[in-house]
């Protein structure tokens, strides 16, 4: 649970591509708003410029992508790219949906957190934000 004396977790839960299926990331956004959290969803189609750009403005601990569409292989890493560009070294990048295991690793290699199958209890997804960013950032 978030400390009260602390600043509220921020995080923002993105829709990359022309992936319209949303459910998901709402319910997310409402699990992780129960949790403590300050939650950010920029809605559907987003860029991954749109997404990194957001995150910047908004000063978020974490970014969290739901994707269905099969684009992973292509969104993720050029979110983590921009993300290192912008030097964004402190910014958790997480999500979940439809990710063969395979593609898992290698995205993990480049440094995207863990992602998380549908079906994925949202307490662990909250659990696993609030640690990697007591970890990662100063509050």
């Amino acid at each position: 649970m978030v400390n009260p004396n602390q600043r509220p977790i921020r995080v923002l839960v993105a829709k990359v591509g022309l992936d319209g299926h949303d459910r998901g990331a709402k319910v997310i956004a409402s699990a992780l708003r129960d949790a403590g959290m300050e939650v950010i969803y920029t809605g559907l189609r987003q860029t991954p410029e749109m997404v990194v750009n957001a995150a910047l403005q908004e000063d978020v601990d974490a970014i969290g992508v739901s994707i269905l569409s099969g684009a992973h292989m292509t969104v993720f890493p050029k979110i983590i790219a921009l993300m290192k560009e912008k030097q964004m070294n402190d910014v958790l990048l997480t999500g979940g949906g439809i990710i063969p295991d395979a593609d898992i690793q290698e995205l993990y290699a480049l440094g995207v957190g863990k992602l998380f199958p549908p079906g994925t209890h949202t307490r662990e997804i909250a659990d696993y934000i609030e640690g990697w960013t007591r970890e990662h950032r100063e509050f």
